[in-house]
């Protein structure tokens, strides 16, 4: 995500998404993608999941999500 300069990095990571939201992207990715002479899809669907995930991140505002120490206390259950 952008800091206050802009930066931002680009990290692999295992998260859940339900299987109707990746076949929400995957469907909707090979209707929109150009195709080639040969009719096949010129997208990388896993490109198109991180994208959609990055975006999602960036307009709900993830940044003010990490920087509030309330967030926290689920991944501790005692």
């Amino acid at each position: 995500m952008a800091d206050a300069n802009g930066d931002k990095l680009s990290i692999h990571i295992n998260v859940e998404i339900s299987t109707a939201a990746l076949q929400a992207i995957v469907a909707n990715a090979k209707r929109k993608a150009p195709k080639d002479a040969e009719g096949n899809y010129c997208i990388d669907t896993a490109d198109c999941v991180s994208t959609m995930i990055s975006r999602f991140l960036v307009a709900k505002d993830f940044d003010g999500f990490v920087l509030n120490t309330d967030n926290y206390s689920a991944l501790w259950k005692v």
